[in-house]
């Protein structure tokens, strides 16, 4: 039985499917159309991003059992078409939600204080207190759409503050002792944070936009460690000049590629990028919310575990 490492990954994961019995090739670096003709030799597939296994490429991996993505999102994957074949797909949400919850909870932090506005005024030289007073986040209705693995971390980590907490989810009887489950109507009328945890899908993609923004009764901060994808960033960035959007921490961005990792390839950023660039009440990092140390383990052990399970 061999297994195709598509990406690279912590070497505990390479090291237990051998322990299981499986042959371990790496390939980093070949297009899609290489690897199209040598997939029928697989038994298994380990990816995070790089390459998209759409169904013309599943149509091709014939002797496929199962697709290891080390990541929570299933995005790059054409899983209505994997399941049709009986292929089995191991996400691993589990192993990186802490690590997303508190990225969350920091970058939210660092807003209401002004940490990144005030680091670069020190940086010029400049010593502004009174500009830098910070928000208290005591007393706030935090708001999270998306309680799944990573959004009931990030509701955890809000526990030490006294906070009200309140979640949104398509799918009902999700809520637990540390967010009340509303309706749509409620959370819009109440929140004061806005927190998304959302998986990219058709009806998710984009649906942070002008008119959801402006359904809020008060001005929202407003979080993204999802997708990019689920937020219009010229209605974002027009939100946030307005005022209805006092502040935003983006982990990830809608012009990010599939790899997540050339957003700059072309050198022609987009007006609305440049802006949030720019904006002192705007908080950006390149897509690690789930990114530690920690995580890397855990997430390959975390898809180690799924396949044993399923095929010991």
């Amino acid at each position: 039985m061999k297994v195709l490492h598509l990406d690279t990954n912590h070497p505990l994961l390479w090291e237990g499917l051998e322990k299981l019995g499986y042959e371990n090739v790496a390939d980093y670096s070949s297009g899609k159309e290489d690897i199209e003709k040598v997939i029928a030799e697989y038994d298994g597939i380990i990816i995070r991003s790089r390459i998209t296994l759409d169904r013309s490429f599943l149509e091709k991996a014939t002797n496929l059992k199962f697709i290891g993505r080390v990541g929570a999102g299933l995005e790059n994957i054409d899983t209505y078409y994997a399941m049709e074949q009986d292929i089995f797909l191991a996400a691993a949400p589990e192993g990186n939600r802490n690590a997303v919850g508190e990225h969350t909870l920091g970058m939210l932090l660092s807003l209401f204080n002004n940490f990144n506005k005030a680091h670069r005024e020190i940086q010029r030289g400049i010593w502004d207190r009174e500009g830098n007073r910070g928000v208290e986040l005591d007393g706030k209705i935090v708001g999270i759409i998306g309680y799944g693995n990573m959004g009931k971390a990030f509701a955890q980590k809000l526990g030490g503050f006294d906070v009200e907490v309140i979640c949104y989810d398509i799918l009902g009887g999700v809520g637990d002792a540390n967010a009340r489950q509303v309706g749509i109507m409620e959370l819009q009328q109440r929140t004061d944070v806005l927190s998304l945890h959302v998986p990219q899908t058709p009806l998710t993609t984009n649906m942070i936009n002008a008119d959801f923004i402006q359904a809020f009764h008060k001005p929202i901060w407003f979080l993204n460690t999802a997708r990019g994808k689920c937020v219009n960033t010229i209605d974002l960035v027009e939100a946030l000049k307005s005022g209805k959007i006092l502040g935003a921490g983006l982990d990830v961005l809608e012009y990010e590629k599939s790899s997540f990792e050339n957003l700059f390839a072309k050198g022609d950023l987009p007006e609305a990028f440049q802006y949030l660039i720019k904006a002192n009440n705007v908080l950006l990092t390149p897509h690690v919310a789930g990114w530690s140390r920690e995580s890397k383990v855990k997430l390959a052990q975390t898809i180690l575990n799924k396949i044993s399970l399923r095929f010991s």
